[in-house]
This record gives C-alpha cells, structure tokens and sequence, in this order.
C-alpha cells in the first residue's frame, strides 16, 4: 500500500515543519533561563575527545537528499533535557551502580525523539500501532527511564530513586515486562538490534495482510538507539544484513558514536572501521548528525532518516560520553560507575541546574507529558480501525484475534496422523504438520537459516518473503542463526504473529543467547532443530550434537522436545503452538523411525508417559527421541530372558518435572531400577536413571547405522546394560 493511503493522524505525527531557517545554535539561554538551566548546550569544542579521528566522507555516504527543517524547540524543551540528564546521574549515583556516561550524552537525542517525533501513548502502552523505541545499548538503561518517566508513563519517581534494587521497576537493564514502555529485554549488545529487526519485519508483514486501499491500520516505526558495542556485535551485523537485504524502510538505528567503550577508546577496537560505508554496503541509507547538542541539526537528521524510504537508515550520532562532567566526559570512567558527588555537582553547574537529586520543576513534567499528544494519535487510529472494520469487518476481527494473541477456533483439527510401522523422519513428520497448520493458523509464519530443505520448515504454497514483497509467509533468514533468532524474539515481541525458525540442533550454539533472551522474556518463539544426534550420519563429529540437548535444556523456561516418532511429533507441535509463556525447542531426527505401538500425541504435554506398560516391572527403560524404538526393542530382549521393563517416553524433561510428585511416580516409580537410553551427554539423567546407556564423546563420521552400532546403540547393548542394572538392584 501506497503511504498516501495512511489517515491524516499518521502524517500528523510528524513535527510541524515551518519553512523558515533553522536556529542556527544550540545555545539559545545564556546566561540562565527563568527555570534556572542553561538551556540546550551548544558543547564546547574541548569537550570532544581528542582520540576521535574517524575519517569523515559522509557525502559520498548520504543516500539521501530530503531537507526537513525544523521547528524551533523552547526554553522548555532544553530544560527538560537537563532534568534527564540529572535523573540519569541521581539515579545511579543513589544507586552506587550503573552507567551514566550514555544517557548523558544522549538525553538530546532520546528526548526529541520522544515527545516531537515518536507516536506513542504513555496512557496505552500496548497501542499496536505505536512506534517501537528499542533501547539496544540497554546500559543506558537510565537514559529510558527517564524518558519514560517524564513523558508520563506510570514509571513514579520513587521506581527511579530504586533503581537497580530488588524488585524495582528499573533494573540495572530493561527488562520486558517491569516496565510500560520498554519493549524488549536489552543489555547484551547487538540484542535489541536483532529485535529491531524482527519488529520492522512484522510490521511490514502485518502490513502487507491487513492493510487495504484507504484503510491504512498498520503504518509504525521501529527506532532503535545503538551504542559502538552494539555494532561490533555479530549479531547485530547478520541482522543488519538480513534488514538492508529485506528493505525494511520503517527501521532507523541511531548509531551513538561516543568513541568510548568498557577499556577505553575506541581507537583501540574500532576506530578505523568505516561504519556508514559498512551499512551502505549492507542497502541502508546512512547519514549523520551534525551535533546532537544542536536542536536544528538533530531534527534535520531525524527528519532525513524518518522520510528515507526503501530501506532501513542508519544515522551516526556523535556524542561525548558523560558531558558536561568535567573530569570524566569523554572517558571510559564516565561508561560504567557512578560519577561520584562532585562530578555531578559540576556538571549541573555547568548545566545551570539549581534542583536537589530527583527534583524536576513541575513546568517541566506538564510541558514533556506525552498523554495528551499520544491519546490523540491514538483516538484517531482507534477511529480509523472503525472506519476499517465497517468495510472490512472479517478483515478487523481477525487483527483482533492476532493481535491479542488467541489461536482461531479449530485451529489443531486438520493434524495428520500416522499409521503403527510406518517409517518417517521426525523432520518429515515436522513438515506435514506446518503445511496441516499453515492453512488454519494464518499468523504462522517461519523458515530456516538457510537449511529449509534439510530442516523441512518450507509452507507450501505459502510464498516468500522477499524485499518490499511481505506477502508471503516464508522467512528466509541465509546462514545467520543468531540474527535468526533475535529477530523471531522481535516478531514474537511485536504480536501479531506465531514465528518459527530452523537449523541443525548443532548449530543453537551460534543462538544460544537469543534463546535465553526469550526465555527470559517469556516469548513463544518455535526453534525447529533438526539433525538431533549422532543419526545424522556422514557429516561427522562436527555435526553431529552430543552436549547439545543437555545445554537447551538447561536454560530456564525453554522447553525443549523431543519426540519419539511421527505422532509425537504432532504432539509437540501443538505443545509449541499452545504456549505463552516462553519458547519451545523441538529436536528432531534427520534418519527416519517407525511409528510406536503405544505413542499418543495428546500425551506429549505430560512430558512423559508410558509407551510399553508391564505388571510386574524389573525396571524402567526410559528415552527420548530415537532412543525410543531402541528402548522398545530392547525390552523385547529382555522379555525372552524372563526380564520385564516398562519403555516410558519422556520428550520433555521439562514438562515432566512440572507434573505433581504423585503423577511422576505413577510413570517412573522412585523403587524401580531405571536406565535412561539417549545418543547424547549423560549430564543431567541422574535425575531420572540410575544407569545410563548415553555418549560422552563425539561422534564419527560414518553411516547413521554404523555410527550408532559402534557407539553401542543397539538393542542388545542396552538390553545387556538392563541386566547389569536389575543384577545389581537385587544384589543389594
């Protein structure tokens, strides 16, 4: 849809741009102002750091020609910079933890963007169609919360008097969910960056379903602020690929290069490297801030990068860490600890503040609250999905059912099942049910890191998504697991969509941090990793998981499954796709297996159960995944040495664990000798088995029968380690 479809309230967004000249400084009070600051400093020229020597040939950058001039700012706007500027410092001074440096250098930035260019709702932080503000140098967590704060968010004084404090609103990183208006977990660099991304895409995706000539219901920013370490980040870099490759023009980073990082300058990591040209090689428009300190300059850049189109922009904001505080500005003292009381003392002199630690004049909170603006934008929008929903009333229902998160009524009832013998891949039975749900739950969308194939994640028919093409439903994220993942968590955090992604089981190592992250946020992200053991054959040791499961599962609040066959796999499917509260990872086999006797789907969700049952027990053999069948045959050995075992399936440990102490011990019960039977690490079995048939080595390169013959995966050994086990249960 053309942008010119958009309602009138989302041009009004935009700063009213009189076409007289721009202020020419940013030095506007001088001497102080009624409200006793100095205004919006225009920063001396000592205060920058003498070790910044980045070579500057940004014209031959700027891909962009757009002038937008600004509209003047008030005595009012800069001593609101000023209070956020002190509360970043009584903060963490009170706290005697943190990082001033960032928010100091860019309250500025932060602010502006806030209350003259940003559309959000403090009274609504849930809006849908809010611009998203990802604060990806989350160390600067100070620098949002005020924001926040002042704007009129339910952030209160007394949450920043606590910050960094048990159970505060404002811990040392923002966290989702503590807080309205802080829409994603950020603090490791490059994170928010990659959920940036995931948030423009769905977006555009939302977009490209929902939207209808004259009905423009989805049409929002993501911005992002990004420190120097964020760009080092990998992460960050496969997800800017991946963006500049997509042409995601409603995403702006705002690049702080403050030079400054934990050991010092940058001239010794970073300096040389051309930043803008970098990302103009990735398809973004770049350009540059004059001076942050300067209000004409920084409407002038915003308003270039917000009317860029066709591709992101990155806008390179040079700052100085910690200014105006005279012994610490531009140094990595000012990054990350409190800047001590006669810092601050002199740097509010400098700044022309009068007020004790968390004083902000009243003027100040009326003329920054962002309610009555935001609540407009908002009215109109509300009034525009009206409008929307009298011409396309099917079309509005189903937002309101996607952006509130509810599957569609019989969403699960064209599930395949499979017939006892038959012999499928775990993958393969993965992939019919996508295609089973993809018809039902349109909201699905997902692919692969550049292993569709392998890793059957492909929608049939569902297209792909390609550059300024959202239509389709297959994400193709190119060898880049962890932006993969940082950009499903930004999907997952935006709403709207169920997004999965794919790769080896190997290969989580590259997205382990992602996957924490949306552990930690609760997020129901759907890793499908494939290729789950040593059964994966002639690629060998490097890859074939051995440590893998025992690592997922042990990040808190992932679940991680692993099916025994084809019908659990279905199982596990609507496991994924009916949780809420945090991610799910399914391991599954690239060599194909038999469909159990005894395998239930529904029975999945318990986590455990019995496949094969026996009155009178010797033991318990206890498996995952492949092991499963193994298991089974196993105990048909043992049943011709007059040796009875009951086979329990466990695809999730997880799920397990959280059943009552009465349903665990109806399954495995504490009395009976147990051996679990998995081709992987034994680490973390003891909890459930005595003995344990596993593989503490790698593996080898070889095919998938010869490999797990020599590692001694076969019936008989396990059937021999059962005997061991009940010979020595009975010898004590």
């Amino acid at each position: 849809m053309e942008r010119a479809d958009s309602f009138a309230g989302r041009r009004a967004r935009l700063p009213s741009l009189p076409g007289g000249p721009p202020t020419a400084t940013g030095a506007w009070l001088d001497p102080p102002g009624p409200l006793g600051a100095r205004s919006w400093f225009a920063r001396p020229p000592e205060a920058v750091h003498p070790d910044r020597i980045r070579s500057e040939s940004t014209e031959t950058r700027t891909l962009v020609s757009t002038t937008v001039e600004p509209q003047p700012a008030t005595e009012l706007d800069a001593v609101a910079i000023t209070a956020l500027r002190a509360l970043a410092m009584d903060a963490v001074e009170n706290a005697q933890s943190g990082h001033p440096g960032a928010p100091l250098g860019l309250a500025p930035l932060a602010y502006t963007l806030g209350t003259r260019w940003l559309a959000h709702d403090p009274a609504d932080p849930a809006w849908p169609d809010r611009d998203r503000l990802v604060l990806s140098a989350g160390h600067a967590s100070m620098l949002l919360y005020g924001l926040l704060h002042l704007t009129g968010y339910e952030l209160p004084l007394e949450e920043l008097q606590r910050f960094r404090q048990l159970g505060s609103m404002t811990p040392g990183h923002p966290e989702y969910g503590d807080a309205p208006g802080v829409e994603t977990t950020t603090g490791p660099l490059g994170q928010g960056f990659g959920n940036a991304v995931g948030m423009a895409l769905a977006e555009r995706l939302l977009a490209a379903r929902f939207n209808q000539p004259g009905h423009t219901v989805i049409d929002h920013r993501t911005v992002v602020i990004a420190s120097d370490g964020d760009l080092m980040e990998g992460v960050a870099a496969e997800a800017a690929s991946l963006a500049g490759h997509l042409g995601l023009d409603r995403l702006v980073v705002f690049w702080d290069d403050n030079g400054i990082t934990i050991d010092g300058s940058t001239e010794k990591t970073f300096v040389t490297e051309d930043v803008l040209a970098r990302f103009a090689a990735y398809g973004w428009h770049t350009l540059s801030c004059d001076d942050v300190e300067d209000p004409g300059a920084l409407d002038r850049a915003i308003g270039q990068a917000f009317a860029n189109e066709g591709a992101p922009t990155l806008v390179r904001v040079p700052t100085v860490i910690g200014w105006p505080a005279p012994g610490k500005q531009g140094t990595a003292a000012a990054h990350g600890s409190p800047l001590g009381a006669d810092e601050i003392a002199a740097a509010k002199e400098t700044l022309g503040w009068p007020h004790g630690p968390f004083e902000v004049p009243d003027e100040v909170y009326a003329h920054a609250d962002q309610r009555p603006r935001g609540g407009a934008l908002r009215r109109e929008w509300d009034a525009a999905v009206e409008a929307y929903r009298a011409a396309h009333p099917e079309s509005a229902d189903e937002l309101d059912r996607v952006l509130a998160g509810r599957l569609p009524e019989g969403w699960h009832e064209d599930l395949p099942s499979f017939e006892t013998g038959q012999k499928l891949a775990t993958r393969k039975a993965s992939e019919q049910v996508i295609n089973a749900l993809a018809p039902r739950v349109p909201e699905l969308v997902g692919g692969s890191a550049d292993l569709a194939a392998s890793n059957n994640t492909t929608i049939a028919d569902g297209g792909d998504v390609a550059r300024h093409d959202y239509t389709g439903r297959n994400l193709h994220f190119g060898v880049r697991e962890h932006g993969m993942a940082a950009t499903l968590n930004g999907l997952c955090l935006h709403g709207g969509l169920r997004p999965f992604g794919g790769t080896f089981l190997i290969f989580s190592d590259y997205l382990r941090p992602s996957l924490r992250l949306a552990a930690l946020m609760h997020q129901p992200t759907v890793l499908v990793f494939t290729h789950d053991s040593i059964g994966l054959g002639e690629d060998g040791p490097t890859h074939q998981p051995v440590e893998h499961l025992a690592a997922v599962r042990a990040i808190p609040n992932v679940d991680v499954i692993r099916p025994a066959d084809a019908t659990e796999t279905v199982g596990a499917w609507r496991c994924a796709l009916e949780r809420s509260d945090g991610p799910t990872a399914l391991a599954l086999t690239r060599q194909g297996l038999p469909v159990l006797e005894g395998t239930d789907a529904d029975a999945v969700a318990r986590g455990a159960y019995r496949v094969r049952d026996a009155a009178a027990p010797d033991l318990a053999l206890v498996a995952t995944g492949s092991e499963v069948s193994l298991a089974v045959d196993a105990a048909d050995h043992l049943a011709g040495d007059g040796v009875s075992a009951i086979v329990v399936s466990m695809p999730s440990w997880k799920r397990f664990a959280e059943r009552d102490a009465h349903e665990r011990e109806a399954v495995l019960p504490s009395g009976l000798p147990t051996l679990s039977v998995e081709a992987a690490t034994s680490f973390g079995w003891s909890r459930w088995a005595d003995a344990h048939v596993a593989l503490d080595q790698f593996g080898a390169s070889a095919p998938a029968g010869d490999v797990f013959a020599h590692f001694g995966f076969t019936p008989e050994r396990v059937a021999g380690a059962a005997r061991t086990l009940v010979s020595g249960a009975s010898d004590r």
